[in-house]
C-alpha cells in the first residue's frame, strides 16, 4: 500500500481528477475511447470503471492510497509524540496527575468520531483539519497508556537511586522511564493509524473531511453512494482498498506486538 502510494504517478493511467462525460459511468473492463489535449483519440480499458463524471476510478483509487496513509501516518506520530509527553508528566509527578486525568477522561467520554465531526466544522476542511481533528480523541488513549507504565516505573530502585543523586527531572524521564514505554506505545500507534485512516474515510464519506477535488477513499464511495445499485464498483473497489489496508495496519500491531511484549515471544 505505501508502494502504492508512493508510486501512484506511474501507476495512474490518468489524472485522477480529468473529467470526461462521453464515458461516464462505465463498468470495468470496457473499452472506451479517450480524447488527448491534442484532439487525437486513443483507445484504452477500464481497469475499474469511472464514475458518474468519467473520471477513472483506478487512478482515483491509487491517488487515494496517498492521502489515507498520510492522515494515518501523521495522526500516530502526532498522538504519540504529544501522548507521551503528557502521560510522563502526569505519571510521574503526582500532583499534576489527577488535573491531566480528569481532561482526558472529558475528552474519553465523547465518542470519537463526533468530537471529529465537531472539530472539523469549527475549521476549513481540509488535510491539516482532518489530522488535527482526529488526533485529539486519539492522545487520551495514548496518555493512559503511558500513564499506567511509568506509575509502575517510577517505583523501580534504578529511578529511586537516580532521584536520591539529584538527577534532572527531564533527565529522568528521558533516560529511564520513556525507554520502558517505546514497546507499548509502538504497537498502539499501529492501532491508532488504522482508526485514523477509517475515521478519514468516514469524515469523508460524509461530506466533511478533505474536499472532493482531492481523491480519497472515503469521497470516492461518497459520490459514487447513488448510484450503487446500478453501478456497485464506484463503491465496492475503494472499500476494498480500504478494508485491506486497515487489515495490514491490524495485523502489523499484533505482530509487533507478539514481537515486543516478552510474555508473548516466551507462549510462541
Amino acid at each position: 500500500m505505501v508502494l502504492i502510494g508512493l508510486c501512484a504517478p506511474l501507476l495512474g493511467t490518468v489524472p485522477p481528477a480529468q473529467i470526461d462525460p462521453t464515458v461516464r459511468n462505465k463498468k470495468p473492463g470496457v473499452e472506451i475511447t479517450v480524447r488527448n489535449d491534442d484532439g487525437s483519440t486513443t483507445q484504452r480499458t477500464t481497469l475499474m470503471g469511472t464514475d458518474s463524471l468519467g473520471r477513472d476510478i483506478y487512478s482515483r483509487v491509487m491517488y487515494g492510497a496517498r492521502v489515507s496513509l498520510v492522515v494515518g501516518f501523521a495522526v500516530g506520530a502526532i498522538s504519540i509524540a504529544v501522548g507521551v509527553l503528557i502521560g510522563l508528566l502526569s505519571g510521574y509527578i503526582r500532583w499534576l496527575d489527577g488535573f491531566i486525568m480528569r481532561i482526558m477522561d472529558g475528552l474519553m467520554a465523547i465518542p470519537g468520531i463526533l468530537l471529529a465531526i465537531g472539530l472539523v466544522s469549527l475549521f476549513r476542511a481540509g488535510l491539516g483539519t482532518v489530522i488535527f481533528a482526529i488526533v485529539v480523541p486519539e492522545i487520551p488513549r495514548v496518555v493512559r497508556l503511558v500513564r499506567s507504565v511509568v506509575l509502575t516505573i517510577r517505583e523501580e530502585p534504578y529511578v529511586e537511586a537516580a532521584v536520591s543523586v539529584g538527577t534532572p527531572l527531564h533527565k529522568i524521564l528521558w533516560r529511564h522511564v520513556m525507554p520502558n514505554t517505546v514497546a507499548p506505545v509502538i504497537v498502539q500507534g499501529t492501532f491508532i493509524c488504522a482508526s485514523a485512516i477509517l475515521a478519514e474515510a468516514t469524515l469523508s464519506f460524509l461530506g466533511i473531511g478533505i474536499p472532493t477535488d482531492t481523491p480519497t477513499w472515503g469521497n470516492i464511495m461518497a459520490e459514487g453512494r447513488q448510484f450503487f445499485r446500478v453501478y456497485p464498483h464506484n463503491i465496492l473497489f475503494p472499500a476494498i482498498f480500504l478494508a485491506l489496508t486497515v487489515l495490514a495496519v491490524n495485523m502489523l500491531g499484533d505482530g509487533l506486538r507478539d514481537t515486543l511484549d516478552p510474555k508473548m515471544s516466551k507462549r510462541v
